[in-house]
């Protein structure tokens, strides 16, 4: 017998796959049915994995099983795929070795086979600056589609899905809607602060936005090279609500992690323990055919967006929801991350808007204290921990009423994200207003037009933008990009040459989710398809209002007209390889940047 949960207990033979599923009932220290048995009655589980176990004709399929070190006794278990995205390059993955064996302790203590797969990364803050970032939002389609493959191939029944940085966690989370088979995420956590003379440290701020400090003359050159030795200080995603750890709420907040992974920390026991949880915990959906449909319904996604918008993550998390929910099977308007953002106060205030780190979320009670705050706004779900919302608000703690506010002294009235519209982006474009300052919230300056970050980068570092420009960064697109760069190297510059409550930039590329500042990103339609970011001029007045969720060109529709006649899309920045073929297929910002067939 093995216990489910703290009511239920299985039984099951392993030579018939025969199991039921009791309720608990303690007599005597032994386990005995009390009465009903919770609707699952003793039944054959039809597994996945029969296709490639059972009948004559599978003989060989199931020598090659033996030949990886099974036995005849495994045969009758579910086979569980792990998908690791373990690497030596990402400092958030290079753990996951150490997580991999309670991961794989936790199947096999709960009756299952792991089978464990590599799933490659992309580490955003190497990749930043330079091409090499054209790759990272493209990553995240051929992820989803290596984890379908592997799956589907080898007919597993059951995933866990091992992740942690940007672009990966959603590229799994999408293999997982559109699989279907039982899933659960393990996402491998936060990195620790640095610390450098007692001042605590984070990647963002004390590295890319110390190198205009530097250019400013603030710091010295020793003081910049002790910063890079000590800002990160071993495992883990960056230490803010940047992509990879709002990504990691989000996936807690949406059912398919177990309470409290996304915020613990990657070098804790704590995270070990959740791994083994998600070992055990993923046979037991298999055993009980609980599908992550069933769990991430419209109402899930609705609860993750607003714990997004209550804790100000990164504003890539529109593009990532958006895409994750039509594998799912469900249409998110961009619209409705702006509804729910004026109706969301903002609770959490986490770097890189705020002063805390993911450390002390997770002390304060981490997304479970969040639900706990949050609990009478949410719909009331299951999750894969088979606990519903209202049960992990009821047993969750506020540990820290400053790291988590109650509503009446939130950090802000609206939500993280805010979506402007206006003849410069009609389908939308998206802007973290939490790391605004109030001076910024409206803005009206002349362009200065760069048609790629490049460009602009060496404007910037060469001290030529001034006070009321606004920085316009075109053809950075997904298909212009290709694959929509995210521009943290210069809003990162701008905020240390001390810029930021003087200069906007836009772009139709991406932002980090550490940038701070008025910075909107997601321009659509793109400059590569004829978006009216495309015709825009040096010295054109625009003007960004996030209150009124404004964003414009101040030049006449009959001038946008006569510029857009003359207009001609450049050629294509790649002709081969991957990215050609990305370019070509990839959709509008506004739906998600998602593959189109």
């Amino acid at each position: 017998m093995l216990f489910l949960d703290t009511h239920n207990v299985i039984s099951y033979n392993l030579n018939s796959y025969d199991y039921t599923i009791w309720s608990y009932k303690a007599v005597a220290g032994v386990y005995l049915p009390a009465g009903r048995n919770v609707g699952y009655g003793k039944r054959r589980i039809d597994m996945k994995s029969d296709k490639i176990k059972k009948g004559v004709e599978r003989a060989g399929a199931r020598s090659l099983l033996y030949a990886t070190g099974i036995s005849k006794e495994d045969m009758a278990k579910p086979f569980i795929a792990v998908a690791t995205s373990r690497t030596d390059i990402i400092p958030g993955h290079i753990h996951m070795a150490r997580l991999e064996r309670f991961i794989e302790r936790g199947i096999a203590a709960a009756g299952g086979v792991p089978f464990f797969f590599g799933i490659p990364g992309i580490c955003d803050g190497i990749a930043m600056g330079h091409t090499g970032m054209r790759y990272s939002l493209a990553s995240r389609e051929l992820i989803a589609d290596m984890v379908e493959t592997i799956m589907k191939a080898h007919c597993f029944d059951g995933l866990v899905c091992l992740t942690n940085c940007d672009k990966i966690t959603p590229g799994m989370l999408m293999a997982v809607g559109r699989l279907n088979v039982p899933s659960i995420v393990v996402t491998a956590g936060p990195m620790m602060s640095g610390n450098l003379r007692g001042r605590r440290l984070s990647l963002v701020k004390d590295t890319f936005e110390a190198v205009g400090r530097f250019k400013k003359g603030d710091i010295s050159q020793d003081e910049l090279s002790a910063l890079e030795m000590c800002a990160c200080p071993g495992a883990g995603a960056c230490q803010g609500l940047y992509t990879a750890n709002s990504m990691a709420c989000v996936t807690e907040a949406l059912g398919m992690s177990v309470p409290g992974c996304a915020t613990a920390l990657a070098v804790s026991a704590k995270k070990d323990r959740i791994a083994q949880e998600s070992g055990e915990r993923i046979v037991n959906l298999v055993r009980r055919n609980i599908l992550p449909r069933t769990i991430c319904r419209r109402e899930a996604f609705e609860n993750a967006i607003k714990i997004d918008m209550a804790l100000g993550g990164s504003t890539n998390t529109v593009l990532h929801i958006i895409a994750v929910a039509k594998e799912f099977g469900i249409d998110i308007p961009i619209d409705m991350f702006d509804s729910i953002s004026k109706n969301t106060p903002h609770i959490s205030n986490i770097l890189p808007g705020g002063e805390h780190f993911m450390e002390d979320l997770d002390s304060a009670g981490g997304i479970p204290a969040i639900i706990k705050r949050m609990k009478n706004q949410l719909n009331d779900i299951m999750t894969c921990s088979s606990k519903t919302i209202s049960q992990i608000a009821n047993d969750a703690q506020i540990l820290d009423e400053n790291v988590i506010r109650d509503y009446k002294n939130a950090y802000h009235k609206e939500g993280g994200i805010a979506i402007l519209k206006g003849n410069l982006s009609p389908e939308g474009a998206v802007v973290k207003q939490t790391a605004v300052s109030e001076a910024m919230m409206k803005f009206k300056g002349k362009a200065r037009v760069f048609d790629s970050e490049e460009a602009a980068m060496t404007t910037i570092m060469a001290g030529k933008i001034k006070k009321g420009d606004c920085i316009v960064i075109r053809y950075e697109g997904p298909k212009g990009g290709p694959g929509m760069r995210e521009m943290l190297s210069p809003t990162a510059a701008i905020v240390g040459l001390g810029l930021a409550d003087d200069v906007a930039l836009i772009t139709d590329g991406r932002f980090s989710g550490g940038t701070q500042g008025p910075c909107i990103g997601h321009i659509s339609p793109e400059a590569q398809v004829g978006g009216v970011i495309a015709i825009i001029e040096d010295d054109d007045e625009i003007s960004i209002d996030i209150p009124a969720r404004k964003i414009e060109l101040k030049v006449s529709d009959d001038v946008i007209k006569s510029r857009m006649s003359k207009w001609k899309a450049p050629e294509p920045k790649e002709r081969e390889g991957y990215l050609s073929r990305y370019a070509k297929m990839v959709g509008s910002a506004s739906e998600g940047a998602m593959l189109k067939a």
